[in-house]
């Protein structure tokens, strides 16, 4: 009889779609990333199978471009009174909204983040006693972010430009989206499908038999990849060796640090969607593993029936047993 026992585990480690993208961020440069590899990763990390079984894997990547972009740029104001800080703010924010909303396709929004008192100290000095530092206010400081949504990425510079005019300069970050994100992963799950199929069929002219009958075990999964992990950075610089006594002192540069993007590269997959694309892109890894146990001939018992005279006859099991008496 044949029996299929499907055990599905879907590990989605992340549907949201919403990614991030580091290019011209400054979140990029606090992130210690320089040691990660960005290779293909092991999306299904189950036990599915034992030692003698058959595995049959495929495994699918595709590189998705963002539709539509949020960037992220942070404002921070100081004033001596709260009327002050907020008058200085706003103006700075409504001249630059007033340029960017006339752009196509734009959306805005002001996201409030903070507002709080800024505290110095006072020396106060007293004869025959140490110095006593004393906490005062000394003003305000607010923190408004300014979300940008926009479709076309070559706007992002002339976002740039209109807010260094106001003296805004930090763009925190830059998320990416994608509306076809869920039918990608569909159209991955069918490839793959194919491509199992395929590959089974392979294995059984290989082995030269059928392994319709035989119990299998499935189990796939997704993994998506999105730009502001895929970044890697160095120092593009080359210190001088100087043999120096351990008194001297050394004044050393501040060194530039490069940052770039660096995808998952496609060699190891069994198909690829998108394969050249240019930009910076989503990605989506898929895996789908089947264990194939392999039935076991059917072997031939003989029973022997040995009679109190020591004679040996055979019995036919094939016949229906009769009631003892």
């Amino acid at each position: 009889m044949k029996r299929i026992n499907f055990q599905l585990l879907a590990l989605i480690f992340c549907q949201a779609m919403i990614g991030q993208v580091a290019v011209g961020t400054n979140a990029s440069y606090n992130r210690n990333n320089d040691n990660y590899e960005y290779t293909s990763r092991n999306i299904l990390d189950v036990k599915l199978a034992s030692e003698n079984d058959m595995i049959v894997s495929i495994k699918g990547l595709a590189n998705i471009k963002a539709d539509t972009y949020i960037a992220t740029f942070s404002v921070t104001q100081n004033g001596k009174t709260a009327q002050e800080v907020n008058e200085l703010i706003d103006k700075r924010i409504n001249q630059s909204l007033s340029e960017i909303k006339l752009k196509k396709n734009v959306e805005t929004f002001i996201d409030m983040i903070s507002f709080v008192p800024v505290y110095e100290y006072e020396t106060e000095k007293k004869t025959f006693s140490r110095k006593t530092y004393n906490e005062i206010p000394t003003g305000f400081e607010l923190k408004k972010n300014i979300l940008i949504k926009y479709s076309d990425p070559n706007q992002l510079n002339d976002f740039i430009s209109i807010l260094s005019n106001n003296e805004i300069y930090d763009l925190a970050r830059n998320d990416y989206y994608s509306d076809t994100l869920e039918s990608i992963k569909k159209e991955m799950m069918n490839k793959a499908k194919l491509l199992v199929h395929e590959k089974i069929k392979n294995y059984e002219i290989l082995l030269g038999e059928s392994l319709a009958d035989s119990e299998k075990k499935i189990i796939d999964g997704y993994t998506v990849n999105y730009p502001i992990d895929m970044y890697k950075s160095y120092e593009a610089s080359n210190s001088s060796s100087l043999n120096l006594k351990k008194t001297a002192t050394i004044n050393q540069v501040s060194k530039s640090t490069t940052i770039y993007y660096q995808p998952i590269l496609s060699n190891e997959f069994d198909f690829v969607i998108n394969p050249n694309l240019l930009e910076p892109a989503i990605q989506v890894q898929y895996e789908v593993k089947i264990a194939i146990k392999k039935n076991k001939p059917a072997v031939d018992k003989n029973f022997v029936l040995i009679t109190p005279s020591g004679e040996l006859k055979a019995l036919d099991t094939n016949t229906t047993a009769r009631p003892i008496r």
